[in-house]
């Protein structure tokens, strides 16, 4: 019986992990240890032809080919794949005794950047020619226990325009930091400014992750989306995306980043001359040092 239970050397993969060098940190060998199992488990499980595995290096290599500056295919394959999906639900599993919970978290995404200005409450983060509805965005960043407004708190925001690409996407439509601003709240808690409503797009299917999508039989589709990053002094900040309630891609979005409850009605707006709809969106953030929310950096217990 123990013969028919390992096909395969069964001391092959504990053999490499053993090899792992003394220096190496406790975190470092814990993930490389439990990668090399799972990677090893799955050519057996599989039983990963010589073709396959080929197949699979050129398609990595062919990931790193396609990517610059501007495009990061590493980070689209893994949200192709909801690997960032996951990670962004593992490090952000928030438990309050009282039931209370921050505002949800959602993936980065590879377009965010540093260089966002800071604007004026009450500006517009759209700079150049759209085909969108303009929209007032605004609402109240808050503190998730005491639910008091928190002061000076950033707002950082960023969204595709109107044909679905994002300022560096599209240098000859865009100037640079289109739809992009960042907002400090005042005395109140409040912010609001004037941007977008979203537009839903494809991703690029013209690389790696187009060819992936393909052979999974799914559409590269994300629904309207606009990326938020709130943060402020003594609380933990969160990186978020909201999406409309009426878009027809929530169900299937190709990167799995759609929560419940950040789905959003655009509504009309009267009375405002510089919007026709309107988004109210309210943040609660978490204080830092709060043992109710337990650090996702922490190793597993070995018990």
């Amino acid at each position: 019986m123990a013969a028919q239970e390992h096909r395969f050397d069964p001391n092959f993969t504990k053999h490499v992990i053993e090899t792992i060098g003394p220096a190496c940190g406790e975190r470092e060998r814990f993930v490389m240890s439990a990668l090399i199992r799972h990677v090893h488990d799955f050519a057996r499980e599989v039983e990963l032809t010589v073709d396959e595995w080929t197949l699979g290096t050129k398609f990595l290599n062919s990931i790193g080919q396609i990517s610059d500056a501007k495009r990061n295919e590493g980070h689209r394959i893994s949200d192709v794949l909801g690997l960032e999906s996951l990670v962004d639900e593992i490090a952000h599993k928030h438990v309050n005794e009282s039931g209370e919970s921050p505002t949800s978290s959602s993936i980065l995404g590879p377009f965010w950047s540093p260089n966002a200005p800071f604007r004026e409450n009450g500006d517009s983060v759209i700079m150049s020619p759209h085909s969108g509805h303009v929209t007032l965005m605004h609402g109240v960043v808050s503190d998730m226990e005491t639910k008091a407004p928190i002061k000076n708190a950033v707002f950082d925001f960023w969204q595709a325009s109107s044909n679905g690409k994002y300022d560096f996407q599209d240098p000859d439509n865009q100037v640079d930091n289109n739809l992009r601003g960042k907002f400090r709240t005042n005395d109140k808690g409040e912010y609001h400014f004037y941007c977008l409503k979203p537009t839903a797009y494809s991703l690029p299917t013209d690389g790696p992750a187009g060819m992936l999508l393909k052979l999974l039989d799914r559409h590269p589709m994300r629904p309207a989306h606009i990326h938020l990053m709130i943060s402020a002094d003594d609380y933990k900040p969160v990186t978020t995306q909201i999406f409309p309630k009426d878009d027809p891609y929530l169900e299937t979005d190709t990167v799995f980043a759609v929560k419940d409850d950040l789905v959003v009605d655009f509504t009309p707006l009267k009375g405002d001359d510089k919007a026709e709809l309107e988004c109210v969106y309210n943040v609660s953030l978490a204080p830092k040092g709060s043992d109710k929310i337990p650090d996702a950096t922490r190793l597993p217990s070995k018990a």
